[in-house]
């Protein structure tokens, strides 16, 4: 069989007009007349808010526009949790909650107006470490409980697997939060036209989800207004949740007038999402052989003041939170835990890329613990043909030991022994 793309280099559908510098990023975009925001943000991790005063800020010259909760027609978004407040009411939750946005003139302008904005805060304290968050007598963040969902996975008896070892294994680990640095910044205008639709441009890859929430948060038909994105430079995950959009539609509503926002690399760290801190435990009971009998998994994921896709990201990490091997008996409990830290979000691999650190790194410890070459243990213990995951899912499995004795080729490495490259030639 003959393939016309697999095995060929093909050009991206937009690289001339990337190389020519034709091609038109959120940034690039500019109207007559139009306003540029800035948010006031919280200088606080967890507060009530007493009184927002945004009176001396409006009369700053060349201010047009100021926005807060109270014109936010609903005020909480969130996928799976309607957690979220476009802007902070009640109190805030993590430094980064914006509590008003204005449109000025200029930008210059718009920071002046920032430092005119009065807040009074009633400080609270905060919890930073999602164990301490766990504890009963933990500051809440949200409700009653800081714990935001518990997942659980059960695959066969892992007590009885572990009472018939020859060893146990048992680490922690961790993985830190990662920030997204994506080249462009995140970036939205909004504008209303002649015939009164709202027109939203944002730097997305995930319109239609955008939508879904804008429509709900602006109390506004999807028929009423439309989504545009423009050329993407960068994302890998960090512009798959709603930040700015909402802010820029509003005041564009408000003013009449084009607004259009663009987040400093300050703002991408402070208040756009960043990868979940995990941490995490796993005890694993073998045979002296290798044979893998047990294995029990918990997971902790610091999710931030509010979930967004942190629900979704935690699923996919405990799902495949045992790896790719062969294990009788599988226990896995997750827990998706508030915190007064930064929100965390969608980021390359979502999620798994934490578990695939810790049990791989375990693998690693359980193989050192038995005296056996890493590489030869993973080829008798990886997924066949066929694989079975603890969830009962069927993987056809075949290509991940040719993939291992491939790398291991490249990497000029057969083991300890040289059984891996014997039994490949």
């Amino acid at each position: 069989m003959s393939y016309h793309i697999i095995g060929k280099r093909i050009p991206r559908h937009d690289a001339e007009q990337q190389v020519t510098g034709k091609i038109i990023y959120g940034e690039d975009l500019y109207r007559p007349g139009m306003l540029h925001a800035k948010a006031l943000y919280s200088e606080h991790s967890h507060a009530e808010i007493l009184s927002i005063d945004t009176t001396q800020a409006e009369k700053l010259a060349g201010v047009r526009g100021i926005i807060t909760h109270k014109d936010v027609p609903v005020n909480r978004y969130g996928l799976s949790h309607k957690d979220q407040p476009v802007l902070a009411d009640d109190k805030v939750r993590v430094k980064g909650d914006a509590l008003a946005v204005v449109a000025a003139d200029t930008l210059e302008i718009a920071k002046k107006a920032l430092k005119l904005i009065k807040v009074e805060y009633k400080p609270l304290k905060p919890v930073l470490d999602p164990v301490a968050a766990m504890a009963e007598d933990a500051p809440l963040v949200h409700g009653d409980s800081n714990i935001a969902a518990h997942i659980k996975i059960r695959s066969g008896d892992v007590e009885a697997g572990f009472a018939q070892s020859d060893l146990i294994i048992e680490e922690n680990f961790y993985t830190p939060k990662n920030e997204h640095c994506h080249i462009e910044p995140h970036v939205a205008l909004a504008e209303v036209e002649n015939d009164g639709k709202l027109v939203i441009w944002t730097s997305t890859s995930r319109p239609f989800s955008f939508s879904t929430q804008l429509t709900r948060i602006l109390k506004l038909p999807m028929n009423k207004y439309q989504m545009k994105t423009p050329a993407v430079g960068g994302g890998f995950g960090g512009k798959n949740e709603v930040t700015l959009e909402p802010w820029v539609a509003l005041l564009a509503m408000k003013t009449k007038r084009p607004v259009r926002m663009v987040f400093t690399r300050e703002e991408e760290f402070e208040v756009s999402t960043l990868r979940h801190p995990y941490l995490m435990k796993y005890k694993t009971g073998v045979k002296k052989d290798g044979t893998l009998l047990a294995r029990e998994i918990r997971l902790i994921s610091d999710n931030g003041a509010y979930v967004g896709l942190g629900n979704q990201t935690l699923t996919k990490a405990a799902v495949h939170a045992a790896g790719p091997y062969k294990i009788a008996n599988v226990k896995t409990d997750a827990f998706l835990v508030y915190t007064n830290a930064a929100v965390g979000g969608a980021m390359r691999g979502f999620g798994v890329p934490q578990v695939c650190f810790a049990y791989e790194s375990h693998t690693d410890s359980i193989a050192e613990k038995l005296g056996l070459d890493p590489l030869e243990y993973r080829l008798r213990t990886l997924y066949g043909d066929i694989g079975t995951m603890p969830t009962g899912q069927m993987l056809q499995s075949k290509p991940l030991i040719q993939s291992l004795r491939r790398a291991a080729e490249l990497a000029d490495y057969c083991g300890k022994g040289g059984d891996a490259c014997e039994e490949e030639r």
